[in-house]
């Protein structure tokens, strides 16, 4: 009923525009009639859309509050919600220490990086569709995941055998410099006298994950039993891992997409002109496109070399929320996160309850979930287009 009301609106718009521009000549009186009923057109559209995007956000937290809640509450030692409200309001309550220790020290930093490492890899990939002006687009275009990968992987294998046990903590590190690398490589490449070649960017980006992948082949064929059960382990992706002090060193990283979008959203809704539209519109097209380039291949890696590889949130949660609310960027991108965010805390909760005690790799889930729906979103796409 709203989508037809819209609708009627919008063609109330253009009607308008032509009488304006293209209609006959007439008084000044019917002119500013004219204008007027036009004015009221655009701001009741507005105003529509506004309402829409309002609800859309609002389900989407209430729905994230409530994942939160469930995803604290359930697990192989349930905690009821009104212990878990006695530990939020009074975190040394006696008799709650077990609870207390479960509650503080699992499960809510495994919750907040799912909220995190959701809301980024959405974000993320609003952010490189935005940029390559495709909304099929996706993070792992620009090889950092499969760069941050492979350094993990030439860790676990390699590092084993000449320092023998690697502690789990330089894992990560070792993905986030793996990251890096990746990123530094392919701004290198991208570089023409002083202008980021986009395209350059995404080829680039296309022949260096084949590459890492194909290297990331060679140590798994050369890996043993444990390495190829971590390698398996990091691959598929795991929250089961995340404590306070890893979170904490990954929190920047992670943070740096969501600050730096609502910066960038009015320059992206202009680069859908096309750069040089946007350039004329008085966008620094540059500096926007190397700063996208940049907090997404932070992000990326913060989100890898903490839990793994994740997939399809970049490409599935961004295309779903632009076919519902529509290609503004200062709309998508917030909306992205929050959808992010719920979709990667409820995988969670399905990965540590459907088999417990045993813990299915969330990247399954993801791939499980994400490409059905992300082929469903293409052929509807498709159909609608026809």
């Amino acid at each position: 009923m709203g989508s037809a009301r819209l609708a009627d609106d919008v063609a109330g718009v253009d009607a308008g525009v032509g009488a304006v521009t293209d209609g006959p000549d007439g008084s000044a009186a019917e002119r500013r009639a004219l204008v007027a009923a036009l004015g009221a057109s655009l701001g009741r559209v507005g105003r529509m859309r506004r309402r829409r995007v309002g609800l859309v956000f609002g389900g989407l937290a209430l729905g994230l509050v409530a994942a939160v809640l469930i995803s604290a509450a359930a697990g192989a030692h349930p905690i009821p919600l009104d212990r878990i409200v006695a530990l939020v309001a009074d975190p040394s309550a006696p008799g709650l220490g077990r609870e207390a220790l479960v509650l503080g020290q699992i499960r809510l930093p495994r919750i907040v990086a799912c909220v995190l490492v959701g809301a980024c890899l959405a974000v993320c990939g609003a952010l490189m569709q935005g940029l390559f002006r495709n909304p099929l687009a996706d993070p792992g275009l620009l090889g950092v995941s499969s760069g941050a990968a492979l350094a993990a992987g030439a860790t676990i294998v390699v590092g084993d055998r000449i320092f023998g046990q690697i502690a789990a903590e330089v894992l990560p590190v070792a993905a986030f410099v793996g990251a890096l690398s990746a990123t530094l490589l392919l701004t290198l490449a991208g570089r023409r006298v002083g202008r980021t070649e986009t395209a350059v960017v995404l080829l680039a980006g296309l022949a260096f994950a084949a590459l890492a992948n194909a290297a990331l082949g060679l140590l798994v064929f050369v890996a043993d039993d444990r390495e190829l059960r971590d390698l398996s382990f990091w691959t598929l992706g795991s929250f089961g891992g995340v404590g306070w002090p890893k979170l904490t060193a990954a929190l920047p990283f992670l943070v740096a997409p969501l600050v730096a979008a609502p910066f960038l959203a009015k320059a992206f809704d202009a680069l859908a002109f096309g750069e040089a539209e946007a350039h004329h519109m008085g966008h620094p097209v540059e500096r926007v496109k190397a700063t996208a380039i940049v907090v997404t291949a932070l992000g990326v890696g913060a989100s890898v070399a903490l839990v793994g590889i994740v997939g399809f949130v970049g490409i599935v949660v961004p295309h779903a929320v632009r076919l519902a609310l529509g290609p503004s960027h200062r709309s998508l991108l917030p909306t992205s996160a929050l959808s992010g965010a719920l979709l990667v805390v409820l995988a969670d909760l399905v990965a540590r309850t459907a088999v417990a005690p045993a813990e299915l790799p969330i990247g399954v889930l993801t791939a499980a979930v994400g490409a059905p729906l992300f082929l469903h979103l293409v052929l509807a796409r498709r159909g609608g287009a026809a």
